[in-house]
Parts: C-alpha cells; sequence; structure tokens
C-alpha cells in the first residue's frame, strides 16, 4: 500500500493512511499491510504545521503497490503532473486499486478514470469539481463513493470511514471493528456528509440521546416505532424527528433499518446462522424483508454477501 507525498501535504490527510494502514497489528494475524510514502516531486518536501516529510522513495513505489491513497492536494486550481497522471494510469491498469481523501478527488478526476463515475469529495469543492471535470458525476452527499477500483471520500475525516470500509473489505468485520476501536471511531457511520454542511452543534439531550441510540444498536430486533425513541428520550415525536435528522442525517425509520443491515452484515460474516435466524435476530422478521433492504443498500443479496466476506 502507497501513500502519495507532495509539497504542501495535508498532513491529517496522510495520517489517517498511515495510521490504518502503517501501525503494526499483530492481533490480526499475519498478511497486514505493507505501508510506504512515495513522493512525487524532488524534496525537500514540507506538510501543513510546519513538518518535513522523508520518504520511502518516488513514484516507481507505485509499480508495486496494489492499493495507492492521494491524501488531499495542494489546491483545487493547481495542475497534477503529468507523470504522476501516468503512474496512476499504468498502476490502475494493472489492477492496483486507487483512492482519494477530500481534495484527492481532484488528482483522480483529472487522470479521466472517473469520467462518467460517481465520485466524493468535500462539500466545498464539489461545486469546483463538477464544472473542472463536467464528465465526473459528483455527489457532495455521501462520505465515500466505490467505482469499481476507485474509490473517492469527502472531506478529511470521511477519508477514515473510507479507509476503515477497504479494511472490511480486505479482512472483514471484525478486522474493521478492531482498527476502529484502536481510532476511538465509529466502525461505520451511516448517512452522508449532508448532516455536517454549515449546522450549529445540536442543543441539550447529547447523553440521553446517545443512550437512545445505543439502545437500539444493542436490540435492533426489538420494535422501535417513533413514539417508542419519543418517550425514551424525553421528547416530543416532533422533536425527536427533528433531533434525528440533526445528529444523523436521517429519519428514525431509515436509521433503525441501517442498523439492522449492519447487525445482518456482522452476522453473515461471523456466524454460520441460516437466513431466517439472522432476518429475525437483526429485525427485519422475515428473508425477504432482509433481502429487500441488503439489496437496497449494499447492492448484493444476503447470500452473495455471505460468500464474498463470510469467514
Amino acid at each position: 500500500m502507497v501513500a502519495l507525498v507532495y509539497d504542501g501535504l495535508c498532513t491529517f490527510e496522510f495520517a489517517i493512511a498511515a495510521e490504518i494502514f502503517g501501525l503494526p497489528r499483530p492481533e490480526l494475524g499475519p498478511g497486514w499491510y505493507r505501508f510506504a510514502a512515495a513522493a512525487i516531486e524532488p524534496g525537500p518536501l514540507r506538510a501543513q504545521g510546519g513538518l518535513r516529510v522523508a520518504t520511502d522513495g518516488g513514484l516507481g513505489l507505485l509499480r508495486q503497490a496494489d492499493l495507492i491513497v492521494i491524501p488531499g492536494w495542494k489546491g483545487n486550481a493547481v495542475p497534477v503532473p503529468a507523470r504522476l497522471l501516468r503512474a496512476l494510469h499504468r498502476a490502475h491498469a494493472r489492477g492496483a486499486r486507487l483512492a482519494s481523501i477530500c481534495s484527492g478527488a481532484f488528482v483522480l478526476a483529472a487522470t479521466g478514470l472517473l469520467d462518467g463515475k460517481r465520485v466524493a469529495t468535500h462539500w466545498r469543492y464539489a461545486e469546483a469539481l463538477a464544472a473542472m471535470h463536467p464528465r465526473c458525476r459528483v455527489d457532495a452527499q455521501v462520505l465515500y463513493v466505490e467505482e469499481g477500483r476507485i474509490l473517492t471520500s469527502a472531506g478529511s475525516a470521511a477519508g477514515i470511514d473510507l479507509m476503515l470500509h477497504v479494511v472490511r473489505k480486505d479482512f472483514g468485520v471484525a478486522a474493521a471493528n478492531s482498527v476502529a476501536r484502536r481510532l476511538v471511531v465509529a466502525a461505520h457511520r451511516t448517512g452522508g456528509q449532508a448532516q455536517f454542511i454549515e449546522r450549529p452543534v445540536p442543543p441539550p439531550h447529547e447523553g440521553r440521546f446517545s443512550r437512545l441510540l445505543d439502545g437500539v444498536r444493542a436490540d435492533p430486533a426489538a420494535d422501535w416505532p417513533v413514539r417508542r425513541l419519543a418517550t425514551l428520550a424525553a421528547m416530543s415525536p416532533r422533536t425527536l424527528l427533528r433531533r434525528f435528522v440533526e445528529t444523523t442525517g436521517l429519519a428514525p425509520g431509515d436509521w433503525v433499518t441501517s442498523v439492522r443491515v449492519e447487525e445482518a452484515r456482522r452476522l453473515l460474516e461471523t456466524s454460520a446462522l441460516g437466513l431466517d435466524r439472522i432476518a429475525a435476530l437483526a429485525g427485519f422478521g422475515s428473508t425477504a424483508t432482509l433481502r429487500h433492504h441488503f439489496r437496497r443498500r449494499l447492492r448484493l443479496t444476503p447470500r452473495d454477501y455471505r460468500e464474498r466476506f463470510g469467514g
């Protein structure tokens, strides 16, 4: 796995890749990622915050990488060097995955490999990206997008969501959860970046509301109508609806469904239970309902998901 380094490096975005893929994790067994930092230009290279950066080599490292991460970019008006574009094209042609965090989407869009495909970036850059690369279908609502072997994510911390998604695909949900626990972040965030766009910090009830969400996660098979949720949160149904959207980006019913999908994913990956039993434990009631929501959200049937990610 290789992360690109450039003068003016986005320190936080690079640190996400280094933390998730570069930190030794012997508890997860052999075969973990081998991490390298590749300079796209001669040094000395500086990172935001006054740091000087030493790398493991240059663009030649991309020839060995099966995953290449672009951790942000110098600016949406800064041209991408032709030699970098050629190196990314060659890497993609031989089967490597290309992933960007935040403004790194401008680099991937410049390759032309995203023409006709969905792409995510920080909501503040979405309009500029769409104007510069009109053949890309910019989605300013999502945290990340996977288009075959090209993956893009929204602003900064959404890079954590995308990198955990990569770990989940490569090593399974248990490994992704383990990495998330070490980072002290959610293994999977529901909703999209729309919930983070210039909204004030939500007022009171944080502790009670947080406990309510944890309660649903702990018992997804229970019945969770809005009236019951409102009672447990000590709110009116109208206030609860507003708080749910402010906090999660979703209406209560959609959020509960997302929790149930995650529970079904966990059971499909970690158990040999039949689909009827998984549907019941996850709160879907029937395999037909489970299958409907799985296909709608993940574009896979539960059976296909188990074959792909089951332990």
